[in-house]
């Protein structure tokens, strides 16, 4: 597993869920704490400037883990189950623009709060307009080998998908090939049965994994049983990115060097655990 932590550039909105604000700045920073990589935070794709940003991570060692649009619904409300066709055309534009960047970094873009709610539409509306959406994203993704990420989000953010097996489910019944889950830790502790074993349950679907105390805190500063949560996470031979999304107290710093001293260890000891594993594979290929 690899390590990410949230970044937005510093024109970022006040409630964006990142512990970072400054690509230039902050980079350096989690490179230098042994972050293995950064998951960006934009509105917008021309809030990166690519070879400024590859130059940074050439720098650092570090890549970029996946681009995360939560900011898009932020700023102006743009989501999935819109039926205004102005403003899907604009979103539509807002995610191929996206895509296209993550085409150069990472190849993973995270749909969270974006999707939009159902509130007071039929229910088969709002899933109509958010499965043609998400499938029109998902040809043109596919065409530039990224994958799509749905976040499953809990009941006082948004009004469907709440759960792991939901979005499992849900990605069962569309069955788009470049669509998989980003669970939440966070949003884990308040909708899910369990965190460790829904993980385990849903792994073939996961493709991401968004870490959060059951605070929004660093890992460690709160409730929830990571212990437990990597246990099953080795169990599923989950091998993929792991990124820290937490609010950013009691500064972003120490909020940053707090999570990655508490999951060092976990992370350690999934590395050694597969040592065994690629060993026995090896010797069965000899």
């Amino acid at each position: 597993m690899k390590l990410s932590i949230a970044i937005a550039d510093t024109n970022a909105l006040f409630n964006a869920y990142v512990v970072f604000r400054g690509f230039e700045k902050y980079i350096p920073v989690a490179a230098a704490m042994g972050y293995d990589g950064v998951e960006i935070a934009i509105k917008r794709a021309e809030e990166i400037h690519p070879a400024r940003l590859n130059r940074l991570l050439a720098d650092t060692n570090m890549a970029v883990s996946c681009i995360s649009t939560g900011q898009v619904y932020a700023d102006g409300g743009l989501n999935f189950t819109d039926a205004d066709a102005a403003k899907r055309s604009r979103l539509k534009s807002v995610f191929r623009d996206i895509i296209d960047l993550a085409s150069e970094f990472g190849g993973l873009v995270n749909i969270g709060r974006v999707r939009g709610s159902i509130v007071d539409k039929e229910k088969n509306e709002a899933f109509d307009l958010f499965v043609e959406m998400l499938s029109g994203l998902s040809t043109y993704a596919q065409e530039k080998g990224v994958t799509l990420l749905l976040e499953p989000v809990n009941r006082y953010e948004i009004d469907f998908v709440h759960t792991v097996e939901e979005g499992a489910l849900l990605l069962e019944t569309i069955n788009l090939p470049n669509l998989k889950l980003m669970p939440d830790t966070f949003h884990m502790n308040i909708e899910d049965k369990q965190i460790g074993s829904e993980l385990y349950r849903w792994s073939k679907h996961i493709g991401y994994i968004h870490l959060a105390d059951s605070n929004r805190l660093a890992p460690g500063q709160g409730h929830i049983d990571f212990g437990d949560v990597f246990d099953h996470l080795q169990k599923a031979r989950y091998n993929g990115w792991v990124s820290v999304e937490i609010l950013p107290k009691p500064n972003p710093e120490k909020a940053a060097q707090q999570a990655i001293d508490f999951l060092r260890p976990y992370l350690l000891s999934s590395v050694s655990a597969s040592i065994p594993a690629l060993h026995h594979t090896i010797k069965q290929h000899d």
